[in-house]
């Protein structure tokens, strides 16, 4: 399969970012796309809501379902993926975008903001993918996607920041036991990381960092639908890195992706 034609995405914080160019990605295709995301109300500080993302999706060429959803709320999440099951005949794929950033050392990090990023990042996704799961076991196409770095455990990751590796890597784990877990369910469940920094609203983020330096979130979107349109067996359990994916593909040039080419890129963290 080359195309997402006819499948259903439930793709959470697709409100904006890389969500939603993966979102939009897929519905050039003709897919379904469950927006799960908390931004029902559009915030002068952060462009988009699960309603902008909605029309655009349509605008593109696919059918959207816009929910509110905080993946830190079980109920919310169940209540979600019936309805998007109802809507769409079922969920084929799961992409476990959601995330908290917080960059700052252990003296400096809030435990409010510790918490947050733990609950949205860790929970979430083990949250959206047990609900999900009854949905996808049906599925023919059952792919699960989680946007989060090879496991690591080299303490230059973790010292400037340890609550945000600790909740990045908590997904990455998640990975590690999801995957050999549901592959007798045959769902296919890898990871996908950026190799440099990707130009979102989450740029603000990080200090220092000049948006002439990075990539667009469109060649996630691209990676990512590379590994969704892919059948299941093709491989799960992998950490994929973006152009590496766009390369094994047969992609080229690169240079369309970066926000101002001919700039030097940065890489992103955990690589």
């Amino acid at each position: 399969m080359s195309t997402l034609a006819g499948k259903t995405l439930f793709i959470t914080g697709a409100s904006r970012g890389i969500g939603l160019e993966i979102a939009l990605r897929a519905a050039r295709d003709g897919a379904n796309i469950v927006v799960a995301a908390k931004s029902d109300v559009a915030n002068p500080k952060l462009p988009g809501t699960i309603h902008s993302a909605a029309e655009a999706i349509e605008a593109a060429g696919g059918k959207a379902l816009a929910l509110k959803v905080d993946v830190r709320e079980e109920q919310q999440v169940v209540e979600a993926m019936a309805a998007a099951a109802e809507r769409f005949g079922g969920i084929d794929i799961l992409v476990n975008n959601a995330s908290a950033i917080y960059l700052a050392s252990l003296a400096d990090t809030p435990m409010k903001r510790y918490d947050l990023m733990n609950q949205v990042n860790v929970r979430g996704t083990f949250l959206c993918t047990q609900a999900a799961l009854p949905y996808l076991k049906r599925s023919s196409h059952a792919h699960m996607l989680v946007l989060a770095p090879p496991p690591s455990l080299d303490p230059k990751w973790y010292a400037p920041h340890l609550a945000y590796t600790l909740a990045k890597m908590g997904m990455s784990f998640c990975v590690l036991g999801m995957a050999p877990e549901l592959k007798r369910d045959g769902i296919a469940v890898n990871a996908l990381w950026p190799r440099t920094v990707i130009h979102t609203a989450a740029l603000a983020m990080i200090p220092g960092v000049n948006p002439a330096n990075c990539r667009t979130p469109a060649i996630m979107a691209d990676a990512a639908h590379a590994v969704l349109s892919a059948p299941p067996s093709a491989g799960t359990g992998r950490f994929l890195i973006d152009d590496e994916v766009l390369a094994e593909a047969g992609v080229t040039d690169f240079s369309k992706y970066a926000v101002q080419p001919g700039q030097p890129l940065l890489p992103d963290l955990f690589l």
